[in-house]
C-alpha cells in the first residue's frame, strides 16, 4: 500500500461519503478535492454548488482554489450569483453541505469564528462563517471535515458559527427555524463519525487501520458514542492517490499541507 498523508485520507473518505446523482454545496479546499475525486470515480453524476453562484460546473480545467475561482464556473448549468444559490438550498435543492471548521462539539455544532478570549478580543481569529452558517442551516445533511485533535473536538464551543443539533434536544433545529436534517458525518484523518438518531450525539463509525476506539476517544474532549458495528476505514488505493495528486490537486495546495 502506497503511503498517504492525513489530508489525502480526509479527501478520500470525503469522496466515499458522497453519492452519485446528489447535489453537494462545497466549501474551499478539501471538500472540493473530495467532490472532484467522487466525480472521477463512483459519482459521475454528482452536482456541485459553489457559493459564488455556480451550479454543476465541469471541473476539467483544474481545481478551483476558492469558491469564487473562475474555474468553479466552467460549463456550469446555472450561474446567477451568491443569493441565487443560497435560495436553492432554502428550497431544498442541496443534499449535502460540505464544510470545515476549527472546533466541533458532541452535537455537531461548529465554530469557525474565533478561539480563546471574547468575540471582540479573540486570541485567535479564524475566517468566520463565509457561507457555512447558511449551508449548515438549510442543506439537507451537513458533512464536516476536521483533523482529530482534543483542541478541536471540544466540550463547549468558543463560538457557534454553524448550527448542528444545538443542545441535542429532538426539536432544537425546528425551534431554531432551520430547514435541513442536520449533521450527517464528521470526517477526520483517523476516524469517521456519525450521529445517534435518538441522542443526537457524535458516534464513532470507522477507525483508521491500526487505531483503537480508546485511542480515538483520547483525542476528543467529550465522551464519544461507539457504534456496535464500528469498522476499519477503507484506505485509498494507488489509483485513488494518483487521481488525488495528479488530477485533483497536482500542485499540492491543500493535500500538500502538513499537520501542525
Amino acid at each position: 500500500m502506497t503511503e498517504y498523508s492525513p489530508f489525502e485520507m480526509i479527501a478520500y473518505t470525503g469522496s466515499r461519503v458522497l453519492e452519485d446523482n446528489k447535489i453537494v454545496f462545497v466549501g474551499t479546499g478539501l471538500p472540493i478535492i473530495a467532490a472532484m475525486h467522487a466525480q472521477l470515480t463512483h459519482a459521475p453524476g454528482l452536482g456541485l454548488i459553489f457559493e459564488a453562484g455556480a451550479l454543476s460546473p465541469i471541473l476539467d480545467i483544474g481545481m478551483p482554489l476558492s469558491v469564487g475561482d473562475t474555474r468553479a464556473c466552467h460549463k456550469a448549468c446555472y450561474l446567477k450569483g451568491l443569493c441565487a444559490v443560497f435560495e436553492l438550498t432554502q428550497r431544498g435543492h442541496a443534499d449535502y453541505a460540505f464544510i470545515g471548521g476549527a472546533q466541533i462539539d458532541m452535537y455537531g455544532n461548529v465554530n469557525s469564528t474565533f478561539q480563546g478570549g471574547s468575540y471582540g478580543k479573540a486570541k485567535i481569529r479564524f475566517t468566520g462563517s463565509g457561507g457555512a452558517g447558511a449551508m449548515a442551516a438549510n442543506c439537507e445533511n451537513t458533512i464536516v471535515i476536521m483533523v482529530l485533535e482534543k483542541r478541536r473536538f471540544v466540550e463547549k464551543l468558543d463560538f457557534l458559527t454553524s448550527i448542528g443539533y444545538g443542545d441535542g434536544s429532538p426539536d432544537f433545529r425546528e425551534k431554531a427555524g432551520v430547514l435541513g436534517r442536520g449533521p450527517y458525518r464528521v470526517i477526520t484523518d483517523s476516524a469517521l463519525f456519525g450521529f445517534d438518531e435518538k441522542t443526537r450525539r457524535m458516534m464513532l463509525l470507522e477507525i483508521a487501520p491500526g487505531k483503537t476506539p480508546e485511542q480515538i476517544q483520547e483525542k476528543a474532549a467529550f465522551e464519544l458514542l461507539i457504534s456496535p458495528q464500528v469498522k476499519e476505514m477503507r484506505e485509498p488505493t494507488e489509483e485513488d492517490l494518483k487521481l488525488l495528486r495528479e488530477k485533483c490537486d497536482p500542485d499540492g495546495y491543500f493535500l500538500g499541507r502538513k499537520l501542525k
